[in-house]
């Protein structure tokens, strides 16, 4: 059985990466290094891919900076015969305040504020008194061109300060309520001689509507003068960084565990898979990271796009150029997908709100989450599938997580993938304490749980297929 202590590595690995990207641009760019330097090689979504690859190749693509998808293909792959995708599918997005597209906002006072929206549905008590930084894409024109530029700066420039307890109501110590309007919007700095000379220097159509010493921090983190500043994205962020906490290091504490925990794994069991077993290999394993996943995935990056189901098709047609739409079909049929998000754990002091028999716990492996009224897409095939390919590694088993009858159920991408594409889904992610948390918490060991089960799916999936398939289409012969 694995130890805490071999689990350090891997964690501590994990903590770089999530201090490292707080924000979908940043984790996107972050895990396509990390390919480019084991050596996948980075293909041009807006050019054909045809002649661009070959069995034994690895190889990603981005779109918009946010969503990312990164495959290997098996050397033993036979083009001229239907094979599946062995699909890890998660999202990069989390809950934040995000900067408004006018970022001035008139303050009461002398305080400089900015004006940010809620992306998602957060705990949004749990970001005040912070420190916060800022981060994001940002562009800029250089001559007749515009560029894209990522930015982030680790200082805690921003501050969403509590009201102090002797100025609050008795209601209002009884039952804090957050105006997610009129709160949240948080302190910068005090009106200053560099506000007014900024003002001066920055009058067009776009400028004049932005926060002065925000374009003077972003210009000066990026070497470029502020009247260069185009437009922007841009995300604050809890500037505490990752750390494995406890008496026995058995936790990691982080923003964004939900969902980069599952981008870091998902990406570091590609790399590992790569490294160590395409020789064997008849399929395509691929690991599509979506954004937008907080706020209902509709759009270019999320799960609702075509990312998926194009994915498939590109690839599958560049490999096999002369597939028709049945054996584009089959492809399908062949296929899996693993729709990782984090799962609730059980919270010692909220014990009541998991169901009795199905509550699951930090540190003792991936859970699959089940909902017949179809909020998981975990099915009675796909469910099997999982736990058989961690039976066969003689790994954790997995635990099983069903919300109670008398309360609502979250949903994931997963209903979505596998109504967009066919492709059988099973729901399953590592669990958590505090999702969607400023700060959150997921046990040390559940990081390599996470990785060991990904590994064995893509070393395992094929056989356990097929003989599902053997044995299921002889049961339909004997009826």
């Amino acid at each position: 059985m694995t130890t805490v202590a071999e689990c350090l590595p891997l964690a501590r690995k994990a903590c770089d990466y999530l201090t490292a990207s707080p924000d979908p641009y940043h984790a996107v760019n972050n895990a396509a290094t990390k390919l480019r330097v084991a050596g996948f090689e980075c293909l041009q979504a807006r050019k054909p891919f045809a002649g661009k690859m070959r069995p034994g190749g690895k190889y990603y693509y981005t779109q918009d900076d946010t969503a990312i998808v990164a495959f290997t293909i098996g050397t033993q792959l036979d083009v001229d015969r239907p094979y599946g995708f062995k699909i890890i599918a998660g999202h990069t997005d989390s809950p934040n305040l995000r900067v408004k597209p006018r970022s001035k906002r008139t303050s009461a006072g002398e305080c400089v504020q900015l004006a940010v929206e809620c992306y998602g549905g957060g705990l949004w008590h749990t970001w005040f008194d912070r420190d916060l930084g800022v981060s994001g894409k940002v562009l800029v024109r250089n001559g007749s061109s515009i560029e894209s530029k990522f930015v982030l700066i680790e200082l805690p420039v921003a501050r969403v300060s509590n009201l102090a307890i002797h100025l609050a109501t008795a209601d209002e110590r009884a039952a804090f309520r957050v105006n997610k309007e009129d709160h949240l919007q948080p302190i910068i700095g005090t009106k200053s001689v560099l506000e007014e000379e900024a003002k001066e220097q920055l009058q067009d159509g776009w400028t004049e509507f932005q926060e002065p010493e925000l374009l003077s921090l972003i210009s000066a983190e990026l070497g470029v003068e502020a009247k260069c500043i185009v437009d922007f994205d841009l995300c604050l962020f809890d500037m505490q960084p990752a750390a494995i906490a406890g008496i026995k290091s058995e936790f990691v504490h982080s923003g964004r565990l939900d969902n980069l925990a599952t981008c870091f794994v998902s990406v570091e069991a590609l790399l590992t898979h790569a490294e160590s077993s395409l020789a064997g290999d008849t399929d395509i394993s691929i690991v599509i990271l979506f954004d937008h996943e907080e706020v209902g995935s509709g759009s270019t990056t999320g799960a609702c796009s075509p990312i998926m189901s194009e994915a498939v098709r590109r690839i599958s047609s560049a490999l096999s150029p002369k597939s028709t739409e049945d054996f584009h079909s089959a492809i399908l049929r062949q296929s899996f997908c693993l729709s990782i998000d984090m799962a609730h754990a059980l919270h010692p002091n909220y014990s009541n709100k998991h169901e009795k028999g199905h509550a699951p716990e930090l540190n003792k492996g991936i859970v699959i989450k089940t909902n017949r009224n179809q909020r998981y897409a975990t099915s009675l095939i796909s469910d099997h599938i999982l736990r058989e390919v961690a039976r066969r590694e003689s790994l954790t088993p997995p635990q099983a997580f069903v919300v109670r009858n008398d309360c609502g159920c979250g949903s994931t991408i997963g209903p979505t993938l596998a109504q967009n594409t066919g492709i059988r889904t099973v729901d399953a992610g590592m669990p958590q304490l505090s999702m969607h948390s400023c700060r959150e918490t997921m046990g040390t060991m559940d990081l390599m749980n996470g990785l060991q089960l990904f590994l064995a799916f893509f070393n395992h999936f094929r056989e356990v297929d097929n003989q599902l398939s053997e044995g299921y289409c002889c049961d339909i012969e004997q009826r």
